[in-house]
């Protein structure tokens, strides 16, 4: 039986519903015509109708305060870029930016990310120093997998960490946040890979991968995630042109994984540890997981030199946050189903900015709100409870006719101090009527006016679940409404 997690206990109602309504919504999609079209999304997109809108507010709700708790300012950057602003940044997948037609006399793009925005955001303001988050939609020209939560059009979600700092400080804690997250939000067994791009370059050079191919070769190990080594292998020597001497030497190392042990290893390797960026490398990692030891996340941190993350503006640590599932009851290594996190340092990003190439180091993460959310919206979907969309806490019914002036007296108060309530749009509903609107749609407390309550100065307060009524004070109602409301 699906037991939600703590995020979706605040969304789900004991009252009855619809089976599928989350993907009811989706029903009929395509199917109306307007006059010499079809009405439809565009490719990669979609709607998000009340219980999906109320799921992704609070998910993201979820992030957002995991974000603040670590001492985040929010932040936020136009859709539209420069053109030159985000080209050469994302290595091979610069494809898929969405360029627009030049209509007002500048060249422009849709972001792709929000990391390179953030970047032109510190260079513009002469920004040195800050933790920000920001939570914006961003736009690919992706080939999208919408049952895998790929889409053109999606938000991200990005905590990022920019100042001088002693070395795997910030980096350590970026790391702490996407645990936080994805153990808060309890969608099963996950594990964060960590590597650095340093390394990868040192190892691509004892390999004998020439420079002007590292990052071409780096795109090509990033593939390893999806894909067998051989067909990176044949990648990597087929269609660029390496050599399979160097090919065969490279898949020696990112085949390896594990922890401070693996590290200590490779600082001993008679190649790796003769080449000084790799060094580096090793040795901020070490200290990275000296301190992600103090915070008590290792068990689910693994070192993985297969890990290259594609994006040319990386330039130490980066990390990559996967889910894992059993393959079957005879198989005890857990495989990855998809990456829900991902991130990195970026210290070079901000110079290619700035008129006089100052440097201000960086470090963030992004976590996967789109695949996230899809994995709990299936969840909702499998089981029979329903998702409140709306927060109403009170119905503002009565019981007999000819009372709508009392009503709307009524609710004008409610409203007035804070609380959120309704009415039916009828000026003289049945009681019934009222009561079933309120088990629909999850709303937990009826306030019933009636010509008795009115005499007695007194209004009947409803609990829904339990059907139990009680005579409240007029002048204590809101304080009983709130002091209800709050144990919800």
């Amino acid at each position: 039986m699906f037991r939600p997690p703590p995020l979706l206990l605040l969304l789900l109602t004991r009252c009855p519903a619809p089976r599928r309504l989350l993907s009811a919504s989706r029903q009929g999609q395509g199917q109306g015509r307007a006059v010499g079209s079809v009405l439809k999304t565009p490719k990669g997109t979609r709607d998000h109708h009340p219980a999906q809108a109320a799921l992704r507010e609070r998910l993201l709700g979820s992030v957002v305060a995991c974000f603040k708790r670590h001492g985040a300012a929010a932040i936020d950057t136009p859709v539209l870029e420069l053109r030159e602003t985000l080209m050469g940044k994302y290595g091979d997948n610069a494809k898929l930016i969405y360029e627009l037609q030049d209509q007002g006399g500048e060249l422009l793009a849709l972001r792709y990310d929000l990391t390179v925005p953030f970047a032109r955001y510190l260079a513009m303001n002469k920004i040195t120093n800050i933790k920000r988050y920001h939570i914006a939609k961003v736009y690919r020209r992706d080939n999208p997998a919408t049952t895998r939560g790929r889409y053109r059009e999606f938000y991200q979600c990005d905590f990022d960490i920019a100042g001088q700092f002693d070395p795997m400080l910030p980096d350590a804690e970026c790391l702490k946040i996407v645990h936080e997250i994805l153990s808060d939000l309890q969608l099963g067994d996950f594990l964060i890979k960590v590597n650095d791009r340093r390394i990868l370059d040192g190892m691509f050079a004892v390999c004998g991968v020439p420079d002007s191919k590292f990052r071409t070769i780096c795109s090509s190990v990033d593939k390893l995630d999806k894909v067998p080594w051989e067909e990176v292998k044949n990648e990597m020597v087929g269609e660029k042109g390496l050599s399979p001497e160097a090919a065969d030497r490279i898949g020696e190392y990112v085949q390896l994984h594990g922890g401070l042990d693996l590290i200590e290893q490779l600082l001993q390797d008679p190649k790796l540890s003769q080449n000084k960026l790799a060094k580096e490398g090793l040795g901020d990692v070490k200290l990275l997981f000296e301190y992600l030891t103090l915070f008590g996340i290792t068990g689910k941190i693994s070192f993985d030199l297969s890990l290259a993350r594609g994006l040319d503006y990386y330039t130490g640590v980066i990390y990559e946050a996967v889910l894992l599932q059993q393959q079957n009851d005879h198989v005890e290594d857990p495989v990855s189903v998809g990456s829900v996190a991902g991130g990195g340092r970026y210290d070079g990003l901000v110079g290619m900015f700035d008129p006089k190439g100052r440097k201000v180091p960086c470090v963030g993460v992004s976590i996967g709100i789109e695949r996230i959310f899809s994995i709990l919206e299936q969840r909702v979907e499998a089981s029979e409870e329903k998702i409140r969309t709306t927060e109403t806490q009170v119905l503002v019914a009565s019981a007999q006719k000819k009372l709508l002036e009392e009503r709307l007296k009524l609710i004008s108060e409610l409203w007035d101090a804070g609380i959120k309530a309704e009415i039916l749009y009828k000026k003289n509903p049945k009681l019934l009527n009222q009561l079933q609107y309120c088990e629909e749609t999850g709303i937990p407390l009826v306030a019933i006016v009636g010509e008795q309550e009115l005499k007695d100065g007194v209004v009947k307060l409803r609990d829904v679940a339990t059907r139990e009524e009680v005579n409240i004070r007029r002048e204590n109602l809101i304080e009983e409404i709130r002091m209800r409301t709050s144990q919800l």
